[in-house]
């Protein structure tokens, strides 16, 4: 399957993959080394990958629906493409 974008849309598509990547790498960080950690006071602090992560699948999130791709629900024969939004 094809799909026709623009360069603006294909750069906004770049962004979105970065924004994944950042959010997947902070993830693989959480699970290596926890949620929060003990700072010099002994006091608990949440780590800065967990702000990481959340800023970067909500970047994710937007980019992808100024981009326009359309996913539609899975019917039970095959998977649905995704399709790009031509408003």
């Amino acid at each position: 399957m094809e799909f026709a974008l623009d360069s603006h849309h294909v750069r906004l598509l770049t962004k979105a993959c970065e924004a994944w990547d950042r959010s997947e790498a902070a993830r693989e960080a959480i699970a290596k080394h926890g949620l929060t950690y003990t700072d010099r006071f002994l006091a608990p602090r949440a780590r800065p990958e967990c702000a990481i992560e959340r800023d970067s699948r909500l970047a994710f999130a937007r980019l992808v629906r100024e981009i326009g791709l359309d996913v539609s629900p899975p019917s039970e024969s095959k998977p649905q493409p995704l399709r790009a939004n031509r408003n």
